[in-house]
């Protein structure tokens, strides 16, 4: 994964997206970033450095991944717009909007 560079540099294509190791963009909290296919949106953010991306409704602590196998729902993110997408599930598409998660949030 790297910060996206301006300019016809970038690899992958539309038709791309499917095979493992080809280039994808994607957009986390709004910057955008050159990341492979295959990996899961968990591992992209585990990638940058980040240990919590979403945090409870409750008392606002801060969660990421717990059990990696999206069973107790921790990793949640929103993704294009749909809330409580499990990080640790979903795999990177080329295009998607990631953002963390404040708290309980209903589908835009």
């Amino acid at each position: 994964m790297r910060r996206r560079r301006r300019g016809p540099e970038q690899g992958g294509g539309a038709g791309a997206a499917g095979r493992a190791g080809s280039l994808l963009i994607v957009r986390v909290d709004g910057e955008e970033l050159v990341t492979e296919s295959g990996q899961t949106v968990a591992g992209l953010l585990l990638a940058l450095g980040r240990v919590s991306w979403r945090t409870t409704r409750g008392g606002g602590r801060p969660r990421g991944v717990f059990c990696g196998i999206g069973v107790c729902h921790d990793c949640l993110v929103v993704v294009n717009g749909a809330p409580d997408v499990r990080a640790c599930q979903r795999l990177v598409r080329d295009g998607d909007d990631i953002r963390t998660q404040d708290g309980a949030e209903l589908p835009a």
